[in-house]
């Protein structure tokens, strides 16, 4: 994940403050100089990092904090908080037009995962009610406009193309188009380039200045690091972008692109891709970056994710299923593939406070839940609705059929019956609570009960 290598210097720089009573000037510059080494092998820009660790030494070595009981916690405070700030502060939204349509411009450099992005950024709106129109407006890559209709399809959002028809002039057929058939948002996905040159910049000026975008979002892939930061304000000069997309952030990546972006250009991150499906793309929010930066997890993005991407109506008939103790393994492979739906386990486990931290210690391999499921689709469905029938030689079967271990099938079964246990007696304890009424478990749908620690490890 984006930011691991940051996230655990951070968190030794400051596990050295949080370990001292009292706090000298030597000691938080000690720790900014630590700060500012992790910032720069993140890539983030030089002069960036120099002025943020400023920033932070000059607040830090305040009486507030020196005299604070605290003064590790108040340093840790002031970084986030000072993070946030370098990133935007608050999250910026797209500015849509008084009079429909809103035009968005999408532009970058080839490879950057524009055309993809159109199609997320699309499937966002229309799951927000607006009607989006996805614009083919690069006639130069091969097989643009066919991926262009691939993914407007994968996203049930139609696409306006013209063949290799001048840009501009599609651009401007679209916006009418768009105004006849009442959709009120108009995507451009337009020509990239290997590297920036006259040519692209001459007709993205000229698409701008016939259809006059509401937004001009610049798509940057974050893996290249400090590239990333130069390409964005090669455009923001050339075009005045509005705004950056900022792709790849769920990969392995140093993270120093969206840290520097800002600062260098200006212009806020409006969103990030978070992933390969077109449902991974989230609207960009400083303050919950920062946190999970500083190992402090991302609990509303978690939450949001969930009320997202689970299905809501499965997640109740499942918690009813639990507290009236029915709970089976075809209830935990349906559990399992909710989970699956919310991206990688370690993503996941990123967002909870006081877990992020201890991810380098974990071993998590998202083929475990796989690995599981294999197990329970081995039995029959009668045995996954009745576990007591598994005796030893249908453990041995299921075993083979999945292609792991006996001793992992029990494993399995040990915690089916643990979840069920547990449910049974917290629904003896809700029995007795005032006014006969059952307390609500505090949950996010889909993920109530499920032990990760007991998965098939490999």
């Amino acid at each position: 994940m984006a930011f691991e290598g940051l996230s655990e210097k951070l968190s030794n720089a400051f596990k050295k403050l949080k370990n001292k009573g009292k706090l000298s000037e030597n000691d938080v510059k000690e720790a900014m100089r630590e700060v500012r080494l992790a910032l720069l092998e993140a890539d983030v820009n030089y002069k960036v990092a120099k002025e943020l660790t400023a920033k932070i030494t000059e607040r830090a070595v305040g009486q507030d904090v020196m005299e604070s009981l605290t003064p590790g916690q108040m340093v840790v405070k002031i970084v986030n908080e000072e993070l946030t700030e370098l990133m935007g502060g608050d999250n910026a939204r797209i500015e849509f037009a008084s009079k429909p349509p809103t035009v968005i411009m999408l532009c970058g450099l080839q490879g950057s995962g524009k055309t993809t992005h159109a199609a997320k950024l699309a499937l966002m709106l229309k799951n927000q009610n607006h009607r989006p129109l996805l614009v083919a407006c690069d006639i130069y890559r091969p097989a643009a406009i066919d991926q262009l209709k691939v993914v407007g399809a994968k996203a049930g959002v139609p696409v306006f193309e013209k063949g290799t028809q001048n840009p501009v002039k599609t651009a401007k057929e679209a916006i009418r188009n768009a105004k006849d058939y009442g959709n009120d948002v108009v995507i451009l996905d337009t020509a990239g380039r290997l590297h920036i040159d006259e040519e692209l910049m001459d007709e993205l000026k000229n698409v701008k200045a016939e259809v006059e975008p509401n937004e001009i979002l610049l798509v940057i892939d974050s893996m290249t690091g400090q590239d990333a930061v130069n390409v964005a304000k090669s455009f923001n000069e050339k075009l005045e972008i509005s705004g950056v997309i900022l792709t790849k952030l769920d990969g392995d990546t140093r993270g120093g692109a969206a840290l520097s972006v800002k600062a260098v250009t200006g212009k806020p991150i409006k969103f990030a891709g978070t992933g390969e499906k077109l449902e991974d793309i989230e609207v960009f929010h400083p303050d919950r970056m920062a946190s999970r930066i500083l190992g402090m997890g991302d609990v509303l993005t978690l939450i949001e994710d969930a009320q997202n991407k689970i299905d809501q109506d499965k997640a109740e008939e499942m918690a009813k299923k639990m507290m009236s103790n029915k709970f089976d393994f075809n209830d935990l492979n349906d559990q399992f593939a909710q989970i699956k739906k919310m991206g990688p386990l370690k993503g996941i486990l990123a967002k909870i406070p006081g877990i992020a931290n201890q991810l380098d210690n974990i071993n998590i391999d998202d083929r475990q839940i796989d690995w599981t499921q294999a197990i329970i689709l081995s039995m029959t469905p009668e045995e996954r609705s009745n576990p007591s029938l598994l005796n030893p030689s249908r453990k041995r079967r299921i075993a083979a059929g999945s292609g792991r271990s006996v001793e992992e099938v029990n494993r399995l079964i040990k915690q089916l019956e643990q979840m069920q246990k547990m449910m049974k007696q917290l629904k003896n304890k809700t029995k007795g609570t005032k006014g006969g009424k059952k307390r609500k478990m505090k949950k996010l749908p889909g993920l109530g009960g499920m032990p990760m620690s007991n998965l098939p490890k490999n």
